[in-house]
């Protein structure tokens, strides 16, 4: 019934329009939605994650593993489990359906981990990339965890020069790497390097089977569609790139296999970006800027700019669109709160009744003839019996459109405790810190000395 008093052509806009909402639980640092779009993830800076209800906007669930800031989130496919990895050298993997210390995994890194990402097809095998350090694939599948490192130096064509092999081969080993996900199927891993390299490796041999440059500058975030057959890359020359996937890799070919769409930038301020992200569809692409209040949205197949959402007086963080809606989530970096662009559907009050019409100015009314006659008393009591009757279904749910009633849903917990406010913390250079207890001044008692008589 929702659906009907919505404008039709306002439903069709596949992108976001204006500031509409916040959500607060804690000072928020990341954020991700889960493949169905009814779960938002935040990971505080203090450890904590909190789940968020989309419908509702909610809190859902709150997850404490964590001893430092969460720095990224990963969603399986059936959104089950959470990934998620922080500067406490950690990586956890959260089991929604259990609750306590059986719900989660933990593997611990020499080093903070920047991002972690699940395998598509198996939720107990995930890549992530660690701060100055290899990167590592990891099996947890079993009771014991695995964890072999993963390739950083680009594969070079043959050079006949030794000189050159051996400058070469001392360069590529002072690179690190920075970012890493799976394709679509899992047969590789791409991580990006602080030089501006796109490694392929091999998920089955761990070796690197593709390699190319797109730029000079330090790839920071490397992020794929849904589907698997885009990629978007976020260096720190100001410019976003957008390549389409092949479907596999050739292990042999020194022919480009990658090649760059599109060029996202702003050629006028020449702004940086901190972070990117696809819609749900993959047809935009949407980057929060550097030192800037202002989400920048282009339309993938063309390279065009189309909307720039303004938002608060802060500078934006992490920045992400809703996988099935024209929905945008960002984080802002100041206070931690996390603010939601969204379509404004003007409602049509003339879907209530055929005979219903909307008029711009009033009109005098003309009642009918038998509209407000008295009603016999026993009819109303009999109308009223007959309602008290009626069952009413207050726990089935509705399926939204496009949704799968079949999937898993996470249930929601109604008892979760209070978190930490806007008062209780404030924002210091460093760590942040609960503001310690004013002192409680003492009332100076007066003395009236009156013709040298104390009163």
């Amino acid at each position: 019934m929702n659906l009907s008093l919505l404008d039709p052509f306002s439903l069709a806009q596949d992108y976001p329009e204006s500031l509409t909402s916040e959500l607060r639980a804690g000072h928020s640092t990341c954020i991700r939605f889960n493949r169905k779009g009814d779960l938002l993830a935040s990971g505080r800076v203090d450890g904590a994650i909190v789940l968020f209800d989309v419908e509702t906007n909610s809190l859902a669930r709150i997850l404490r593993g964590h001893q430092r800031q969460v720095q990224y989130f990963s969603w399986s496919a059936c959104g089950r489990y959470l990934l998620s990895c922080s500067q406490d050298f950690r990586v956890i993997r959260w089991d929604l359906t259990k609750t306590g210390l059986e719900s989660s995994r933990s593997v611990r890194f020499p080093a903070p981990v920047y991002c972690a990402e699940f395998h598509p097809k198996n939720i107990g095998i995930f890549c992530c990339a660690l701060y100055e350090e290899s990167p590592y694939f990891v099996d947890i599948t079993g009771a014991k965890t695995i964890k072999r490192q993963l390739p950083t130096s680009p594969k070079r064509a043959a050079m006949s020069d030794d000189e050159a092999t051996e400058k070469r081969a001392a360069q590529d080993a002072k690179q690190l790497t920075t970012a890493s996900v799976f394709n679509s199927s899992g047969e590789f891993i791409i991580t990006g390097t602080s030089k501006g390299w796109i490694n392929i490796t091999s998920t089955s041999t761990l070796e690197t089977v593709y390699s190319m440059r797109p730029t000079n500058g330090c790839i920071t975030y490397i992020r794929l569609t849904l589907s698997g057959r885009n990629m978007v890359l976020n260096s720190s020359d100001r410019i976003i790139r957008s390549i389409v996937l092949p479907d596999t890799f050739s292990v042999t070919a020194e022919a480009e296999q990658l090649e760059v769409e599109h060029k996202f930038q702003d050629v006028v301020n020449r702004l940086l970006w901190n972070h990117v992200t696809f819609s749900g569809n993959g047809e935009y692409v949407a980057a929060s800027t550097y030192h800037n209040h202002d989400i920048y949205i282009w339309e993938r197949s063309l390279g065009s700019l189309i909307k720039i959402l303004e938002g608060p007086k802060e500078e934006l963080g992490v920045c992400e669109w809703h996988p099935s809606r024209p929905l945008v989530a960002a984080v802002g970096l100041e206070s931690g709160r996390i603010y939601i662009w969204a379509t404004t559907n003007p409602q049509r009050w003339s879907a209530l009744a055929p005979d219903f019409a909307e008029v711009e100015e009033n009109v005098e009314y003309e009642e009918h003839e038998d509209e407000f006659d008295v009603q016999p008393v026993e009819d109303v009591k009999k109308r009223r019996l007959h309602l008290e009757t009626e069952e009413v279904d207050v726990v089935t749910i509705e399926p939204v459109r496009g949704e799968d009633m079949t999937s898993w849903q996470m249930p929601v917990s109604l008892e979760e405790e209070e978190t930490e406010s806007e008062d209780e913390n404030i924002r210091i250079e460093g760590p942040r810190r609960k503001k310690s207890p004013k002192p409680v001044k003492k009332k100076k008692k007066r003395r009236l000395v009156l013709h040298g008589e104390d009163v």
